[in-house]
């Protein structure tokens, strides 16, 4: 699985020589599945993006039509999410759903607790609570109109952002030779504002722990 997410570029070019059209069915089913089914949050998200606007870049692949059927399928993944989310309810912070794992549930709930409804904007770029927020928004009865809007606005901009990067960065030649690299690299910018988000609540509490004392 890691060799898989840290040489995307290269399984993803060999499909595309192979395969040729159907690569776009199959980016659409990944992006779908890891914005959509909260059993897949491991699947590639921005990396695959990104390796999938450098392919782009070589002709073999047209880049308005994957970034269309990619924001499609963003929203659609987030969308089937939120209505799963809705129908679970309350249950899914029982523990005893199996196949959901609760810290990723508090850790997405603890998003919403700070920013509200702009999480769902907000997880676009954090792996793993990208997945979970569309499910927490439905279980937690967001507005379905408030929640498309925040669905729309977040699925164009995270596509976009990742999508041309790699179409205008993807082929350049320290990309090439080191794109494991550039996979870590965008993993910890994505988790970076969480980690950041995190120490600062741990000071924020010790601080006041202090006071109290």
């Amino acid at each position: 699985m890691l060799d898989f997410i840290f040489h995307f570029d290269e399984h993803l070019r060999a499909f595309t020589e192979n395969y040729g059209t159907l690569t776009y069915l199959i980016l659409f089913a990944i992006i779908f599945a890891e914005t959509g089914l909260v059993v897949t949050p491991f699947l590639p998200g921005d990396s695959l993006l990104f390796a999938a606007g450098a392919i782009a870049a070589f002709g073999t692949l047209n880049i308005w039509l994957l970034i269309v059927l990619l924001i499609v399928a963003a929203i659609a993944g987030d969308t089937v999410n939120y209505w799963v989310g809705d129908y679970i309810g309350p249950r899914a912070f029982t523990g005893k759903l199996p196949f959901l794992k609760q810290h990723h549930l508090e850790r997405t709930q603890q998003f919403y607790d700070k920013y509200g409804g702009k999480t769902i904007i907000l997880a676009r770029f954090v792996p793993i609570v990208r997945t979970f927020a569309p499910f927490v928004a439905g279980v937690g009865t967001m507005d379905y109109s408030r929640f498309l809007l925040y669905n729309v606005v977040g699925g164009v901009i995270w596509v976009l952002i990742f999508t041309l990067a790699g179409y205008f960065f993807g082929n350049l030649p320290f990309v090439q030779d080191n794109f494991e690299l550039v996979v870590i690299a965008i993993i910890l910018l994505s988790v970076l504002p969480a980690v950041w988000e995190y120490f600062k609540e741990r000071s924020h509490a010790a601080r006041q722990a202090r006071v109290g004392s």
